[in-house]
């Protein structure tokens, strides 16, 4: 069922609600539209500056799980979010309408995952959030082999204090083991009622192409994939893994959706750069390119009354196989900004805008 925005996220961010009520056939009318000749690649369903005042559940590829279409990066959980930081993040998540978790058994060793466990147990929520996961990189259970797999996941319905992995992603494809094992100990899992849904990390379009011939004899089939995607980096993924995510219908989670903080204007210039990891990723684009970019983020944003994040996030939102892009906060009130990004509706000139800039 549709979600309304919270008003508490639309009073924090500045947003109102039309003061026209959203007609549900309009809006169906609007999701089916052709796109025009030369913009394939742009939701049809965008046509004015106003913010949405529903915020719909978007379906991850041909799964039954609906989420809300922002992702809470989990990877600084008990890193540059020490841990009542982290479940101070988690509840302003789940407070704003949040329900979308990822992060990996390699996160900090496996920190994240025990950070996220604890708080669904004290708040009792777990049937209310959809957790993502990921194995192949912890150092104990390396790669994709049967038995990796099978112990890796083990670790991590631990960790995560559950039953069940609703979204389990293979972190990189293994080139050492063939992909139909690492898909027939998926298939074991799923039927075991460990995990619900399978994805991939990170893999190439002919291996993605692979997958889905293999699954023609039974095996499950990827029903999403994460790939690095954002105005900063648009290349990789918008050549053939974006042809074959639509192909084969599989739902996008691009992560570094904001380029290591870049795209939030906080690093403008050499000056704003720290030590931190984070940082020195994101001094990579503190170029002409780069603030060109911010400007134009800058300019629209204004328009909207919301934080360049919001409208970086907006931006791939509005991109036809992308459900929820993955984004992180290292406070609390970082979060707003974060959520706002599904309630803004960008029009075609900004879109445009933003497609040239960034190419």
């Amino acid at each position: 069922m549709p979600q309304l925005l919270p008003l508490r996220l639309l009073e924090t961010v500045g947003l109102r609600t039309s003061d026209r009520p959203v007609n549900p056939r309009e809006l169906a009318r609007a999701g089916s539209a052709e796109p025009p000749t030369g913009i394939v690649d742009i939701d049809p369903a965008i046509e004015s500056t106003g913010p949405l005042s529903i915020i719909a559940p978007r379906r991850i590829g041909e799964s039954d799980l609906a989420v809300y279409p922002l992702s809470l990066g989990a990877s600084v959980f008990g890193w540059t979010a020490d841990g009542d930081t982290s479940l101070a993040i988690l509840d302003r998540f789940a407070h704003l309408g949040g329900d979308f978790i990822d992060t990996a058994d390699s996160y900090v060793g496996g920190r994240s995952e025990v950070l996220i466990g604890t708080w669904m147990r004290q708040r009792r929520n777990r049937d209310r959030m959809v957790v993502a996961t990921k194995v192949g990189r912890h150092q104990e259970n390396p790669g994709l082999g049967s038995v990796s797999i099978v112990r890796a996941v083990e670790a991590s319905l631990e960790r995560l204090q559950t039953d069940h992995i609703d979204l389990l992603y293979f972190h990189d494809d293994d080139p050492e083991t063939p992909l139909e094992d690492s898909l027939a100990t998926a298939e074991w899992l799923i039927e075991s009622g460990k995990v619900r849904y399978l994805a991939a990390s990170n893999f190439s379009a002919d291996r993605l192409i692979e997958a889905r011939i293999l699954s023609s004899s039974g095996l499950p089939k990827f029903v999403a994939i994460q790939n690095q995607y954002n105005l900063m980096h648009r290349t990789e993924f918008e050549s053939a893994p974006r042809i074959v995510a639509a192909a084969q219908g599989l739902g996008v989670m691009p992560y570094y959706a904001l380029a290591n903080g870049f795209l939030t204007g906080k690093y403008r210039t050499k000056s704003d750069l720290t030590a931190g990891a984070r940082s020195v990723r994101a001094s990579a684009y503190v170029n002409r390119r780069g603030q060109r970019v911010l400007a134009v983020l800058d300019r629209i944003a204004a328009e909207h009354g919301v934080a360049p994040a919001s409208v970086a996030l907006a931006w791939l939102l509005a991109k036809r196989t992308i459900v929820a892009p993955v984004a992180s906060a290292s406070r609390p009130d970082q979060v707003d900004a974060l959520m706002a990004a599904a309630g803004i509706r960008l029009t075609r000139s900004q879109m445009l805008d933003l497609d040239r800039v960034s190419e």
